[in-house]
């Protein structure tokens, strides 16, 4: 394909013969799936499935993240077709990816909610795809792990955030945004030995033994370093790398739930994300887009550009895997 067929190209996210490759759409029209892929509940094959949760019970003081995923996916579609800049490999072409579309959900039985993502999670991972998950409140990525733990064991967590979320709270009930991860680790599913959280910025006295990268050293050693560092934590243990687009700074990414400032610039999270090409990555999510509370939509864009960079991590590991 080339440019000029954009004059034959419309509405790929239904009508694309071919699951692998660009898709040379108007940037301005069309439907909006996540990079242009396929929508497909037909996950024989499939690779990578993407799919959004658009979830916020408990963002503190700024709701909205449950617009994030409609968001990443237009934000995604002003996308040059062309392949991911910077890396070897594109794996819109290596790799079959579909748009899974939402998790459905009764927005009104918030308690039935997490078994409903975990379950929804575990049929991907049973049909043989990864998941990129496009959030919704950081929440979203307790019940995921859950899932991603039954097939792998514990793991190892990687992420990118302002905030440890890991403040005590023993009521596994309770769907908290900001405890997320430390139900995650006292129920065993995240290993915080070998787990790393990047660009930390807020206090919190108890970390439960998750290394900490907070945004001072990151931005004191720079991207490429602190990736050195989390493949020594890591290993090459399973992975789960979350995304909270408030470890970008606020004058990146204003539309999110906790802006808080001192975070990473787009640039710098780039030059992460690449250079963590090698990890044992199986899954992941982008989380906290707020849509209402940018109008530019730059937190969007940087969004569906971490999305991207994800889908670049999985194709990365899974070359290695043949």
């Amino acid at each position: 394909m080339a440019l000029e067929d954009a004059k034959n190209q419309m509405d790929h996210a239904f009508t694309r013969d071919d699951p692998r490759g660009p898709s040379f759409e108007l940037t301005f029209a069309g439907a909006t799936s996540f990079l242009r892929r396929r929508y497909s509940k037909e996950l024989s094959g499939v690779d990578i499935a993407v799919t959004g949760i658009p979830f916020d019970q408990a963002v503190t003081n700024r709701p909205g993240t449950r617009l994030g995923p409609r968001a990443i996916r237009e934000a995604s579609s002003l996308q040059a077709p062309d392949a991911p800049y910077g890396w070897p490999f594109d794996v819109l072409s290596e790799r079959v990816i579909v748009d899974y579309g939402d998790v459905a959900f009764d927005y009104a039985d918030i308690p039935a909610f997490p078994d409903t993502v975990t379950a929804h999670i575990r049929g991907i991972l049973d049909a043989g795809a990864a998941s990129v998950v496009l959030g919704g409140d950081h929440y979203i990525s307790f019940p995921i792990l859950k899932a991603y733990a039954e097939k792998f064991g514990p793991l190892s967590l990687v992420q990118i955030d302002a905030h440890t979320d890991t403040w005590a709270d023993d009521d596994m009930t309770r769907v908290d945004h900001g405890t997320m991860f430390y139900k995650a680790v006292k129920s065993g599913i995240v290993d915080p030995a070998t787990s790393v959280q990047i660009g930390i910025r807020t206090t919190n006295e108890d970390t439960l033994g998750v290394n900490i990268i907070d945004a001072p050293e990151f931005h004191r050693i720079g991207p490429e370093a602190v990736a050195a560092r989390v493949h020594d934590i890591v290993g090459k243990r399973p992975c789960y790398l979350s995304f909270d687009i408030d470890g970008l700074d606020p004058a990146f990414a204003p539309g999110t739930g906790t802006p808080v400032w001192g975070g990473l610039s787009s640039a710098q999270a780039a030059a992460l994300l690449r250079a963590l090409a090698g990890i044992n990555i199986r899954g992941g999510d982008i989380v906290e887009v707020s849509p209402p509370f940018d109008t530019t939509g730059a937190t969007a864009i940087a969004g569906a550009h971490v999305a991207t960079e994800i889908c670049q991590l999985l194709g990365w590991r899974m070359r290695s895997d043949v």
